[in-house]
């Protein structure tokens, strides 16, 4: 008992320290924003395979159809192929607000700033001759550009806030210009000194290191990351402890989401990117990976307990709890039978309530380490019904793999569920 009361307070100071760190989060914020954009991005390649696709859409009865993969495609290059600029920004919005600076300043700041240290070239080659023009490559605008543009977009929010607190390098503007005019002056040179000193820095690095800053930071940080959150321990050290947060009464998905949320974004990015370029997306866990199987039914898999309980419990108060939670259950929302039950500092609940989503994940892992199931290019958005969001993400294969998990965790929770009608008995 002395051991797992440091264990909890050591957790109950890591959630607060987490909930109340401004730039994390920023960085949950913003994602939470982008959520919407990455799943109607993904729905592009589904679209393109349904409909425009003249091997298994529509388009091979109707040709015409045909026409639509341009629209399809560039539906999932402006949302999922782009999202580090979007990010940046919101990430740089979110900071502002926070600091009550000026949001859209900020933002567009960060953006440009963003810009600075990244290539600025793309590589063209026709007819066997090579050369450069300006623009801006995936490596810039898509998931590989995260981590730098996460890191640019706090760094430059908060010089931005300090450079704005010394009034002497304002421009100071007569009373009787209009107030959106004075401000504009009153930014000029903190932003020219940020834009310059990153541009400076930028052109350094590369100078110095042979790599742009995007690029270096990709390699060193977060192509590492990227491998062990993808592994089989990564993910399920990942759901295990996101439960210990929930067993706590602290939302773990919130906790964990600065880190889970670059992360399965740049893995559907990487995943739509494998299927555009005709080869085979290697990259399982994604958002939808974690929505359709770790939190299948609820974090903890609890629409397993909604069975269990239905079938086997003599507890009059869990079986009323269980029934008003039944549905919310199959739309994959925890909370009633999490708190209504309560499995919240649950000792009778705690082992299955814990360690119930990192076996689903270990299940659907191996389905596709097995060949069973392929990497996911359509994230289903949160609260779809299970089954449904299995079949839109993974086809009729996902909602087999569901059906497992379930069955599993029906039989893990069911001694537990019996355990408890004793104790009730003995009371």
């Amino acid at each position: 008992m002395k051991n797992f009361s440091k264990i909890e307070d050591g957790l109950l100071l890591l959630a607060e320290k987490i909930d109340g760190n401004k730039y994390l989060g920023s960085i949950k914020n913003a994602f939470t924003d982008f959520v919407p954009f990455i799943i109607v991005g993904s729905f592009g390649t589904l679209l393109n395979s349904l409909i425009a696709n003249q091997k298994t859409g529509l388009a091979q009865w109707i040709p015409l159809l045909a026409n639509l993969k341009p629209a399809f495609d560039v539906l999932s290059f402006a949302t999922v192929s782009c999202m580090t600029i979007p990010i940046v920004f919101l990430i740089a919005m979110h900071l502002a607000k926070d600091n009550e600076m000026p949001q859209f300043t900020t933002g567009v700041l960060s953006l440009c700033a963003y810009l600075t240290v990244v290539p600025s070239t793309v590589t063209v080659i026709k007819e066997e001759l090579k050369g450069t023009a300006a623009g801006l490559g995936t490596s810039s605008l898509g998931a590989q550009g995260l981590f730098v543009g996460m890191l640019i977009a706090v760094v430059v929010a908060q010089s931005f806030n300090k450079l704005m607190k010394i009034e002497k390098i304002k421009i100071k503007m007569p009373s009787s210009v209009p107030k959106g005019i004075a401000i504009s002056f009153n930014t000029l040179i903190p932003i020219f000194i940020i834009l310059v000193l990153s541009a400076v820095f930028g052109n350094l690095f590369k100078l110095g290191t042979g790599y742009y800053l995007n690029e270096w930071i990709y390699s060193v940080a977060q192509a590492p990351l990227e491998v062990i959150f993808q592994s089989s321990l990564g993910i399920i050290f990942m759901a295990i402890l996101s439960q210990l947060f929930w067993f706590l009464g602290i939302h773990g998905g919130l906790i964990i989401e600065p880190i889970r949320s670059p992360l399965s974004a740049s893995a559907i990015a990487a995943n739509i990117a494998a299927i555009n370029a005709g080869g085979v997306p290697s990259m399982p866990i994604t958002r939808g990976f974690w929505t359709i199987f770790v939190v299948c039914g609820g974090a903890g898999i609890t629409l397993s307990l909604i069975f269990v309980i239905l079938k086997f419990s003599k507890r009059e108060d869990h079986r009323m709890i269980a029934k008003m939670s039944l549905l919310p259950g199959i739309c994959g929302i925890g909370e009633p039978i999490v708190f209504g039950l309560p499995l919240v500092l649950n000792p009778v609940f705690a082992i299955p309530f814990i360690i119930n989503s990192g076996i689903a994940a270990g299940i659907a892992l191996s389905a596709i380490k097995l060949g069973f199931l392929t990497c996911n290019t359509v994230d289903a958005p949160f609260g779809l019904p299970i089954f449904i969001n299995a079949m839109l993400s993974y086809g009729w294969k996902g909602i087999i793999i569901q059906i497992i998990i379930l069955a599993v965790c029906t039989i893990i929770w069911i001694p537990f569920v019996l355990m408890s009608n004793r104790a009730k008995e003995n009371v």
